[in-house]
């Protein structure tokens, strides 16, 4: 009988590799405190990478079918995501207080306190989300004159514009419960929410927009409705697990009851992490205020450009966040080396992906946006705002990561300095010289987006290696 063959290092490399990423999708529990760190990485990484990859097809599949009505459909998807990003911002915020407190809580080996803070925020955040909605929504119209939109712009886009604001609420608990998963190590629930919610979408959208079958053709409108059904079930499937799965985190009734002291902690955090996020979206805001000066061509480029680099950036943030989840357990178990560790190790992978996508970006970034577009302005104005943005790449990912460790710490305070003095003080007003004084025009905003981020990766590696962050408390 004959002894079997040994098995080479590098075939055993690829059995462990596999085998690691059967788990990751699994949804196998693991202890994120112990053990290898690059296994702790691979194992969150995948799920979260898929993750922000379906939220990323949100964004791009939305554009894909309404580029079919015009560029002023276009436009009108760009202004209200513009809004959005508004919205976005107060819903991240609180979500990384819910990701930082119950990775803390989870570290700490105390799930019942993990269970209680996320019911206090799935409270607060249902709570915001119903009002923003109501003020938002009915205001509709007048938000879209106000950024600029002109009369055609206002006529088709009022109702879309409306539905995506008034139901909001699907995009605060879609961010929210996910954002608690993410925290507890449940990163693969997260996973098969954003896979549903996308599928629904990507099925519901051009059966809404153009009428296909037995749905009524609403154009620009029906692209709203498939995203707010999509998401809508995204959330109930998420409420089954976190209410009924044997999950880390389970939340029953008394933990939605609401608890002062509780919510104060929550909003500690949860404040400059809002502020941080609107801060970042605000400026957002105000480059597409800017770009309405030179017409609905320079803002649909802009906006199919912006859709496609957030269809790369959008994963490279989910494996950014996987530092919020290690760094969050770690510091609770108290082992801050190992939490710093597992940051560098997430930065080294997310430079080297996004390095590669945006070297493609940059070479194709023509054929990419004439996907979206046979507009020849929109196609001119679109290619050069894609490979100017794209040439940062690298940068755009070290600074993702360093952010993700000071808000997995709970220290939501120094990202939120660095975004105002990058975005606001840098960003807009950079932009504004560029295009009107300077005379550069759209080119002007289209460079202003990679300067500013390159000055937010350089300082947040700075503050990164000063290290403070450790010893933050929530």
């Amino acid at each position: 009988m004959t002894a079997p063959a040994a098995q080479s290092p590098a075939s055993a490399g690829k059995v462990s590799f596999w085998r690691n990423v059967r788990q990751a999708l699994s949804g196998e529990q693991f202890d994120y405190t112990t053990g290898s760190l690059n296994r702790a990485v691979l194992l969150l990484a995948i799920p979260m990478v898929l993750e922000m990859l379906m939220e990323s097809l949100f964004a791009v599949v939305d554009v894909f079918w309404v580029s079919r009505l015009g560029k002023e459909a276009v436009a009108v998807i760009g202004i209200t995501e513009s809004l959005m990003t508004l919205i976005y911002a107060v819903a991240i915020g609180i979500s990384l207080a819910a990701a930082a407190i119950v990775a803390r809580r989870i570290g700490e080996k105390d799930p019942e306190r993990a269970a209680k803070a996320a019911g206090q925020i799935l409270f607060l955040g249902a709570t915001v989300s119903i009002g923003l909605g109501a003020v938002l929504g009915y205001f509709a119209p007048q938000i879209l004159r106000l950024m600029g939109a002109d009369d055609s712009v206002v006529t088709l886009g009022a109702n879309f514009t409306r539905i995506m604001l008034g139901g909001n609420i699907t995009v605060f608990l879609i961010f929210l419960i996910n954002a608690i998963f993410r925290g507890a190590g449940d990163a693969v629930i997260a996973m098969k929410t954003l896979f549903l919610a996308n599928t629904l979408n990507i099925v519901l959208g051009p059966c809404f927009i153009f009428g296909w079958g037995p749905f009524p053709e609403l154009g620009v409108t029906g692209a709203a409705v498939a995203t707010n059904l999509g998401r809508g079930m995204g959330v109930l499937y998420q409420l089954r697990h976190l209410a009924g799965g044997q999950d880390r985190v389970r939340v029953r009734w008394p933990h939605l009851r609401p608890d002062p002291a509780q919510l104060r902690v929550i909003l500690k955090t949860a404040g400059n992490g809002i502020a941080q996020l609107l801060i970042t979206t605000t400026s957002w805001v105000g480059l597409f205020k800017i770009l309405a000066f030179f017409g609905s061509g320079a803002l649909a480029g802009y906006t199919i450009a912006s859709r496609v680099v957030m269809f790369a950036l959008m994963p490279a943030w989910g494996l950014a966040n996987v530092g919020i989840t290690l760094v969050g357990q770690n510091l609770g178990a108290g082992k801050p080396d190992r939490a710093e560790a597992a940051v560098r190790t997430a930065l080294r992978y997310n430079m080297l992906l996004l390095g590669l996508v945006g070297a493609l970006y940059v070479i194709f970034s023509g054929a990419l946006v004439g996907f979206f577009t046979t507009d020849p302005e929109t196609a001119r104005y679109g290619t050069r705002a894609l490979w100017i943005m794209s040439l940062a790449f690298p940068l755009y990912a070290a600074g993702m990561c360093c952010e993700a460790a000071f808000n997995g710490s709970g220290d939501t305070w120094t990202p939120t300095r660095l975004n105002f003095f990058c975005f606001w003080i840098g960003q807009v007003p950079l932009a504004w010289l560029l295009a009107r004084p300077l005379g550069l025009g759209p080119m002007g905003v289209f460079i202003a987006v990679p300067a500013s981020f390159t000055l937010f990766a350089l300082w947040s590696g700075l503050l990164f290696r000063r290290g403070k962050w450790k010893q933050q408390k929530v």
